[in-house]
Formats: structure tokens, sequence, C-alpha cells
């Protein structure tokens, strides 16, 4: 049995160590298996993946299991931020500089010792310096997750219309600093847009963080045309065209941190709107586990994947995690021994090994132009970043056909619609039945809060009450349901990150038959349903019993259309 208690440590003896291997940790600790470890070294070399993300997909290691085994491997106490996060007062006593350059924070104290965590514990002289600040009292080091230190340390930032505030009253280099504070506060909270709007009197700043706008702060309407201006002259834009919408993009970079980001200004009564969608890093380690899939559903996409020809469409609204997908799939497909090529607009994540294509209209370098020439480039696998009309949908099929693998996305409100919308732009049945492999629709929901979590029994009877539409679905008397309670590490929302729901028709023989004859999205549902689908909505319904998401969030994406039958 692991405890809490910290392990005796000799404080003032600390002296720098390498980084622990996690792998070897584990097994030594007794936290997996020898066979874990060997099914995890298959899956990560496979899936160009990591043996953490296995061991997480298959429940047999958490956030805080890991932690409690980093810990271990230091002989120090784990030290759950996320669990027991540190209120203003602690972390004041730490100094903001000393707390970001050793990375380390206040945990907890008693009347004669403190303890403090860091991800990086037994740093060269860290201790002497700390000591300083607790003269009287016994220094204990524990260790913390990263991401746990990364949450914590932005507690040290004040709100960010005082730092504006702060910027204009020393009035040197205002906007830059400005938009500086904005980036650097976006992606700390992991946002994926910047709103920059205009109103009568000032400027309201709101970030998209899980797929919900929130108010940042607000800037004066008198300081704005000049963070305008700097923004246009960071993306390349005309700073003397104040009626046209512009699109532009930026490359950000910031403490070792390199972002791509990409700027559109759009003219409106109050002056010019900017949206600014940050394009994380972090898809570029992004895996399947990360993704919500099912295990039936990620065996399915793995044997399509790895057929060497054949079509791949991922459907979805804007915004529903489609290039995710398809970024997933490249990165496991990803090896020396294929040549994989994409066409997008834009690009949005750059993948080491991959030959990457920027759609180009004022070159007339198109969908289509650019995907007859990528045919001629001997490749194994094509992605299309979006099938937008006919003659990019026969080119793409005709790849398909002689012998290239094709990652496509669609705009379709499911799985099932996909098929007579292809057909409806012209695509010749035939050809479609010779080439598409599978079809997965999606949406986004956020998570529940891991951190304030928390669970209730309620009659099935009232849920119906509050939730009619989901009430075809629930046949117990009683059932659990999650929430978050809201803290500071979701900000209060209850919700923190997002998982997807998905929907998946493979394309069988019987499916084939029945694309021949030109069928409605009804009919190609009602046989992928007999054939084992599961509908967006079921897969919902699925995340919110197992404390992923919520009724709330399920509705708020997705609903269960008459068309997809009624499940018990």
């Amino acid at each position: 049995m692991k405890t809490n208690e910290p392990p005796k440590q000799q404080v003032t003896q600390l002296t720098p160590t390498k980084p622990p291997i996690i792998r070897d940790i584990l097994l030594k600790e007794n936290y997996v298996t020898e066979e874990d470890l060997k099914k995890a070294d298959e899956y990560a070399k496979k899936n160009n993946s990591s043996v953490v993300d296995y061991l997480k997909s298959q429940g047999l290691l958490t956030r805080e299991l890991l932690g409690q085994a980093l810990a271990e491997s230091y002989g120090l106490q784990f030290a759950d931020l996320s669990f027991r996060p540190p209120t203003p007062e602690q972390i004041a006593k730490i100094p903001e500089q000393i707390a970001i350059q050793y990375r380390v924070v206040f945990f907890s104290d008693s009347e004669t010792r403190v303890i403090l965590a860091s991800d990086n514990p037994h740093q060269s002289g860290m201790h002497e310096v700390l000591k300083s600040f607790f003269p009287k009292k016994e220094l204990l080091m524990a260790y913390a997750l990263p991401e746990d230190i990364d949450q914590t340390l932005l507690k040290y930032k004040k709100p960010l219309e005082t730092r504006f505030n702060d910027i204009i009253a020393k009035g040197s280099k205002v906007a830059s600093e400005i938009i500086d504070e904005i980036f650097k506060d976006a992606l700390s909270l992991r946002a994926s847009d910047i709103h920059f709007e205009p109103e009568e009197k000032d400027v309201m700043i709101r970030f998209r963080i899980d797929g919900v706008l929130k108010i940042a702060g607000r800037i004066p309407k008198n300081l704005y045309e000049n963070i305008l201006n700097r923004i246009k002259v960071l993306s390349h834009l005309r700073t003397d065209d104040h009626f046209s919408a512009q699109d532009g993009a930026i490359r950000y970079e910031n403490n070792n941190i390199s972002v791509d980001m990409r700027v559109s200004v759009l003219p409106t009564f109050d002056g010019e709107k900017v949206v600014i969608r940050l394009l994380s890093a972090y898809v570029k380690s992004f895996t399947f586990a990360d993704l919500g899939l099912s295990a039936e559903n990620q065996t399915i996409l793995e044997e399509n994947a790895r057929k060497p020809f054949g079509m791949i469409l991922v459907t979805g609204p804007t915004g529903s995690g489609k290039t995710t997908t398809l970024y997933g799939l490249i990165k496991m497909l990803n090896n020396p021994e294929v040549n994989i090529t994409t066409i997008e607009d834009p690009v949005e994540y750059r993948i080491s090994g991959i030959n990457q294509i920027q759609v180009n209209t004022q070159t007339n370098l198109t969908f289509a132009k650019g995907l007859r020439s990528i045919v001629r480039q001997d490749p194994n696998i094509i992605l299309v970043g979006e099938i937008r009309d006919k003659e990019t949908a026969e080119i793409a099929v005709n790849a398909a056909l002689t012998g290239h693998l094709l990652l496509s996305t669609f705009h379709a409100n499911d799985a099932s619609t996909a098929v007579p919308r292809l057909l409806e732009i012209g695509l010749e049945p035939f050809l479609l039945v010779s080439t598409l492999e599978l079809i997965i629709a999606q949406r986004l929901v956020r998570k529940i809060c891991e951190v304030c979590r928390y669970s209730v029994t309620a009659n099935t009877d009232k849920v119906k009450q509050i939730y009619p539409q989901v009430s075809s679905y629930l046949s117990s008397k009683t059932m659990t349901l999650y929430m978050g309670k809201g803290c500071k590490v979701c900000g209060n929302s209850g919700y923190k990150g997002r998982n997807a729901l998905f929907e998946f028709i493979a394309i069988s023989g019987e499916m084939e038959e029945l694309m021949l004859k030109n069928p409605s999205a009804q009919q190609i549902w009602e046989l992928a349903q007999k054939q084992g689908s599961v509908s967006l909505f079921e897969d919902g319904i699925e995340k919110v019993k197992n404390g992923l998401t919520t009724f709330d969030e399920l509705l708020r994406v997705a609903t269960p259309p008459a068309l997809y039958g009624k499940k018990d």
C-alpha cells in the first residue's frame, strides 16, 4: 500500500540528479508489470506515442499514481497541488522571481517546518536560497507534477486589466507590452482563440477556452489603434486599410516557446475586430489516448488507417476537432518508410518528416490544383485539409483509387449524411463505393474538472424530467451523475479540457450495395446501426455515465435525431 507520508530526507545533502526514467520507476515501484510495459512499448512504437499514453489509456496509470511514482524516485513526498492548491497568502511567501526561477511553490507548513514543492526538487543551490525565507523552520522539499507547478505559478499574475494599467502608467511601448501580456495569458490558459472586440467606449478582450468564450479584460478605445496597427505589422497586413477583411499570420516566441497564430481582421461598426487562432504545439504530441476514442473505435480506426489505399473522411462543423483527429492519424502513420504529403488551408501544425503544402489563392494553388501535383510526387499517404467542391472530391477519389491512402475532412452534420452530400456534389456512386473505407463524425464537449469533480446518486425519473431528450437511453431506476463544483484550477467553471464524441461508419459490402442505390442519410444510418455503429449522442451518453462530461454539455453539442432510433 502506498501512503502519503513523506519519506525521511536529508535536505542539506540535496544534489542535482538526472531526470528519472519513468518506465524504470514504474516497474521498480511495482506500479506496472513487465508485461504491461511490453505492451506499452509495442503500442508506443506502433503509434509514435509514449509508454505513459498507453498506460493511461488502459487505466493502469493515473496522474496521481504517476506523481507518486516520480516522487518516490526522488525519495520525496508527492505534493498533489491540484487536490490541495496553496492559498494566495501561502503563494506570496515565496517571491515571484524565485518561484519562477526554481519552479518551486508553497505546499504546506506547521509550527516547526515548511514543505515546498517543485518538479525539479534537487536543484543545486535552491535549498540555500529558499531557506532564507523560512529561517526558523525546517525546510523540506516535495515533488509536484510540471502541469501543477505551471498552474500554481499563474497565480502570481495580477489580473490582466491591472497589468494593462501598470503598462499604461509607465507609458513606454504600451501597444507591444499589452499584446505580449494578452498572448502570454492566452497561452498559459490554453486558449484556442483571442478576440479583440471594439465597442463604443472600450475594446473587450475574450479568450475561447475549451470551446467557450470568456472575458479576459478591457482596454481603452483610444489605445486600440496603436494595438491594432502593431498586430497588423506582426501579421504582415496593410496598416492603411481599415475597410477590408484581411488575413495574416504571426510566429510568436517567448521563453523558448514558439507558437503559430492565424490572424483575421474584419471591419465592424465600432472598429476593426481581430480574432487570433492559436495553433498550440500540444497537438504534435497528441495521441488516440487523448481523443476520447472507445477501444472498439480505436481498433476500427487503426485497421482502416493501415490499409494501403482508400479514403477516410472526418466530418463535423468548424471547431469540432476534425484537424486534430487527422493529425493523430498522421502522427501514427509517420515513419521513414512512407511518403506523406498534405495540402492544407492553412498548415496548422508543422510535423517533422511530412511534406506540408499551404493553399495559396493568390498564386492559384487551390486544393484541386495542389492535389493534382501531389499525386505526381510519389506519395503513399495524402491529407487534404478539406473537400469543398466536386473537382477536389473527384481528384481525391481518383487518388484513392490509384493506390494512395487519402485522409480528409468534409462538412456534414453526421456520418450518415456524408454519403448523400458527396453524391449531391456530383461524385459517381461506383467511384465512392470503390474508395470510401471509413466515415467519422465528431463533436467536442468539455470535460468535468478532475480536481473538483463530485458525484450524486440521482433518481432516473427526475433526470428524465430535466433532460427529456435522454429518456429513451436510460433504463435503471437510479444513476450516478458527475459534475464539477468549480475551483481555481478550472476557473470556477467545473470543466477543464475537452473530449470528443464519435460516430463511426465502416463501409461493409452490404453498405457498398446500398450506396450504389443513391440512399438517404436515414437509410445509411439504419444499416450502420444494424452493423453496430453508435451515434454521437449514444457515445455522449456513455461519456456522461462514465463521469467524463455532463448532460448539459452533451445537449449543447448533440441531439438524438429521430433517425438514430431508440436505445435502452
